[in-house]
């Protein structure tokens, strides 16, 4: 057991013990100041029977005959005759309320006969006087005299006891086992099983410790997701850096081998390497994005004036192989980010659209307000071949291209790249197929606050 258990343990047993004795101290102290208010002393045919018995009992067999009554009485443990001596000790050791003895002192006769108080003399030649007070609780009476047999109270205490250290240990361990499990699964996620979840062992919990178990898997299927795409990361740019290098050193030999051949070879040295250059970019953009390293200031944009421009450039470019981008605004729409990062985003959707769109037809580039108003929605639909249901849940992964369509010589990275400039605003992104062919990218993106895009138009229309 963990020492975590034995606090909690520890911890019930000791406010138990110290609620219960609490508990009995006050009880205790209530019997004691009801017993010292007591001043009325049981009358009738009932009281008159029990004094009678008791007085015989006490003339006859002294202490041992009236304990004997006791015993045999049919409520012993509330055997409601006092037997008190000229000292005020009951002969059975119970406690004698003071009043009550006044009141019976007063109504005791030479005779010893009345029918709330009687006098008795045991054979030891001692006189007692013998009297029942009223209202008196059954403890009361039990005194300290001990009757053969566990005393009940002791049995009782004994059993709360016991019960309370049973249910003590059950919600200690019930408290630290899920604890014991998620420490077991964290060294082991720790040496690298990152298969390892909690919640099988845990079972149905649906407390906060079971909200700690399904946030540890859930942790642990982050980790071992981002694991395997790092591995697989590294795998693909292995391979896409190897392509490259390769032509690098077949050019060089060329040179080598062929001196007239040089101008040639320099040329595709000086390709080879640009393209290099622009993946390892590309690379450090994605890494920087990935671990939440966003470079640029924040300023107020016009989301409809930012595609504008990308927007001519890539119908500039569209135009030489028949080709066309249109875009469809909805008013001024300002947002709060780093402009040269929503360019990436936007101008990747954008250019990737141009590429796979078929020659003849246009790229749709459409943004609008949120049916909620506290968002904007940018949309670009080309008229390609669209890309396999199965591969639309994996497209905004690092080296990921279709399998239909040109890939026109990419590396898979501006759709990852996008998708983490969007996250990095708040936003998210997603590609479905068009019902008459192509693909439509959507990017979700929050609007500025009222109050900033206020003061950001007031500072536009001052310009």
């Amino acid at each position: 057991m963990g020492r975590l258990f034995w606090k909690i343990f520890f911890a019930f047993v000791v406010t138990m013990l110290v609620m219960g004795f609490g508990v009995g101290f006050v009880v205790h102290i209530h019997g004691q100041q009801r017993l010292a208010q007591m001043t009325e002393l049981a009358a009738g045919p009932r009281a008159e029977r029990n004094l009678a018995a008791a007085a015989t009992a006490l003339r006859y067999g002294g202490a041992a005959g009236l304990e004997a009554l006791a015993e045999q009485w049919p409520a012993r443990r509330s055997f409601p005759v006092l037997a008190v001596d000229d000292h005020g000790v009951d002969l059975l050791g119970r406690p004698v309320p003071p009043i009550a003895l006044e009141r019976a002192r007063e109504l005791s006769t030479p005779r010893g006969d009345d029918d709330v108080v009687r006098t008795a003399q045991a054979p030891d030649g001692r006189r007692y006087l013998l009297f029942a007070p009223t209202d008196v609780l059954p403890h009361h009476f039990r005194g300290t005299h001990r009757f053969p047999g566990p005393d009940p109270f002791y049995l009782r205490l004994a059993i709360t006891l016991l019960a309370g250290i049973l249910f003590s240990g059950g919600l200690a361990w019930y408290l630290t086992r899920p604890l014991r499990h998620l420490r077991r699964a964290t060294g082991r996620l720790a040496e690298g099983a990152l298969d390892t979840r909690v919640m099988p062992a845990l079972g149905p919990r649906h407390d906060e410790l079971g909200d700690l178990g399904r946030d540890f898997d859930h942790m642990a299927e982050r980790l071992q997701a981002l694991m395997g795409a790092q591995k697989r990361l590294l795998n693909d740019v292995s391979h896409e850096l190897r392509s490259p290098l390769a032509r690098l050193q077949v050019a060089v030999g060329l040179a080598r081998q062929q001196p007239d051949k040089l101008v040639s070879a320099l040329e595709r040295i000086e390709r080879e390497s640009g393209r290099l250059d622009d993946l390892v970019g590309q690379l450090l953009t994605l890494s920087r994005l990935e671990a939440g390293v966003v470079q640029g200031l924040e300023e107020y944009l016009d989301v409809g004036e930012l595609l504008e421009d990308i927007v001519d450039d890539a119908r500039f470019e569209a135009a030489a192989s028949g080709r066309d981008v249109r875009l469809h605004g909805d008013g001024e729409l300002l947002l709060k980010g780093r402009a040269e990062l929503l360019r990436r985003a936007f101008e990747n959707v954008i250019r990737n659209g141009v590429r796979h769109t078929a020659p003849g037809t246009a790229v749709e580039v459409s943004v609008e307000r949120a049916a909620t108003g506290t968002g904007l929605t940018v949309s670009v639909c080309d008229q390609g071949p669209g890309v396999p249901e199965t591969e639309l849940a994996t497209l905004f992964e690092p080296f990921v291209r279709s399998a239909q369509g040109e890939t026109g010589g990419g590396y898979g990275l501006g759709l990852a790249i996008t998708r983490r400039a969007v996250e990095a605003h708040g936003g998210t992104v997603a590609a479905s197929n068009r019902a008459g062919g192509g693909l439509c990218v959507t990017l979700q993106l929050p609007l500025a606050t009222d109050l900033a895009a206020g003061d950001a138009a007031e500072r536009k229309g001052g310009k």
